[in-house]
């Protein structure tokens, strides 16, 4: 552990807890994959926007527009400390983080950067109101989604759920990083039916400061590390947002 990983996450000075590697009943990508992922491409999805994410996403659209700054997503940003790591990295952008968990959000990890903010929003309603408001991420991340591991729950993969076009609609460089190989590289197998796209299962070795506190967890616990990176167009028709 470097000395700016110790300093950019107090997490990382209480006792390190070991992580379980995934356990799953697949052998291989998902056999109804391509199926999910064809599905999504022709019925967009249609469910209402729930009212707190349009209020929240009000009020980050208006936090975004008085800094006229390019933007980075962090989706899923969980406590916030990816949030804070990005825009310590990158401060020249605007960085927002959206999570569902107003627990989460709410723990005390230090003051947020003058660049960036944290929203609780449901992330399948953001995603959707971002592109219909014709957002342009400039970088776009997905750090450590919850792998849902067992084969019936391929539908709850950002991969494999309904708003998997409006995530790559958004354009700019998308990475995903995770810990159980295999849904990345199913993320990089529906990346490229839906864009034609071709991207790589990547090996990612933390060099630096650890974004998340799920991968400090991982690495420390001897696990390895997986990423996919896409450099993607941005495409308002595909599919409508809303």
């Amino acid at each position: 552990m470097t000395a700016s990983q110790a300093h950019f996450c107090p997490l990382l000075t209480l006792m390190h807890v070991a992580s379980r590697p995934i356990t799953t009943n697949q052998t291989g990508p998902h056999e109804h994959l391509a199926q999910r992922v064809s599905r999504a491409l022709r019925y967009p999805l249609r469910k209402p926007v729930a009212e707190h994410t349009h209020e929240a996403f009000e009020l980050a659209g208006d936090w975004l527009g008085k800094r006229r700054l390019p933007l980075i997503l962090d989706a899923g940003c969980g406590v916030g400390l990816s949030t804070r790591a990005l825009a310590r990295q990158y401060p020249g952008h605007a960085v927002i983080g959206v999570d569902r968990s107003a627990d989460r959000l709410s723990r005390e990890h230090g003051n947020l950067p003058d660049n960036a903010l944290l929203v609780r929003a449901d992330l399948v309603d953001f995603w959707r109101l971002a592109l219909a408001a014709g957002w342009r991420p400039e970088r776009h991340f997905l750090l450590y989604p919850n792998p849902y591991p067992k084969a019936a729950h391929l539908k709850m993969r950002w991969h494999g759920h309904p708003v998997f076009p409006v995530i790559l609609a958004l354009g700019g460089r998308l990475e995903l990083r995770s810990n159980w190989r295999l849904y990345v590289e199913e993320f990089c197998l529906a990346l490229s039916q839906a864009t034609g796209i071709e991207t790589v299962v990547e090996r990612y070795v933390p060099e630096d400061e650890y974004l998340t506190p799920f991968e400090r967890k991982y690495h420390l616990s001897g696990q390895t590390l997986w990423r996919c990176r896409a450099i993607l167009p941005y495409a308002p028709g595909l599919p409508p947002a809303l």
